[in-house]
């Protein structure tokens, strides 16, 4: 008979930091076949036409590098002071 609602056999839950099984198996294999089969891809990578080896290198690249969130900064130069404004030219000046 299955459980009411609401209730669970472990309400503790699972300890945080605990490792999803299925997902570090599937992790795992995925490496295994991508370490398999690295020159054949390498090999294939350099047979696509330019545009898509770019499209593909975009996307690799995303996994090694992390994404850089978009910021607004939005300064109101209405509420600065001409002092701070003056800093600010000065900081892009520099730049």
């Amino acid at each position: 008979m299955p459980q009411p609602k609401g209730c669970t056999g472990n309400p503790a839950g699972r300890p945080k930091g605990t490792k999803n099984k299925v997902t570090a198996e599937l992790k795992e294999r995925i490496k295994t076949f991508l370490d398999a089969n690295f020159e054949a891809v390498t090999e294939s990578f350099k047979e696509l036409d330019a545009e898509k080896r770019i499209l593909l290198y975009e996307k690799f690249l995303g996994y090694v590098v992390p994404k850089v969130k978009e910021n607004d900064y939005r300064i109101s130069i209405s509420k600065l002071s001409d002092e701070e404004v003056d800093q600010l030219l000065n900081r892009f000046l520099k730049e």
